[in-house]
């Protein structure tokens, strides 16, 4: 499962505690694009819109050579996504929890098939981001040493 984009800012700003995969209805050129990796997650989200789970505001840079067919495009249009009735309820259920929201974390082929996982979040308070950059520096610092030791 090759993976085509990842959402970096979301394990960063939340701590996710559930993930689903998740289908996405996508036009032809939308598929090329994304193979190519031409996918920005800033300012997505997940919502569900009368009782279907929907993609927002995740911009999906027009395929060039489709330029003809893709005359009125939107990049940021939004997506239906594909989910079991079982799995809405659920996200409908985790989502009205307070402080609770859905992230798109990453998006991959899996066969011939684009998927993109969804994580349920809660967002994370200003001191532990704090803590999560102090230990990436202090790993990193580690692994440096141990680097030039070796």
């Amino acid at each position: 499962m090759p993976t085509l984009a990842t959402n970096k800012y979301a394990r960063f700003s939340y701590t996710i505690i559930d993930d689903f995969e998740a289908g996405i209805v996508l036009t032809g050129p939308e598929v090329k694009s994304m193979k190519l990796g031409q996918v920005n997650f800033k300012g997505s989200y997940v919502s569900i819109h009368e009782g279907k789970p929907v993609l927002v505001n995740l911009h999906i840079s027009p395929y060039v050579p489709a330029k003809s067919v893709q005359k009125h495009y939107k990049p940021t249009r939004t997506r239906t996504l594909l989910l079991n009735k079982k799995e809405i309820d659920s996200l409908v259920g985790k989502s009205a929890s307070q402080g609770l929201t859905l992230i798109p974390l990453t998006v991959y082929t899996k066969g011939s098939f684009i998927k993109l996982k969804i994580g349920i979040g809660r967002g994370k308070k200003k001191a532990d981001k704090r803590e999560a950059i102090k230990k990436r520096d202090t790993d990193r610092n580690i692994r440096r040493a141990l680097k030039r030791n070796i």
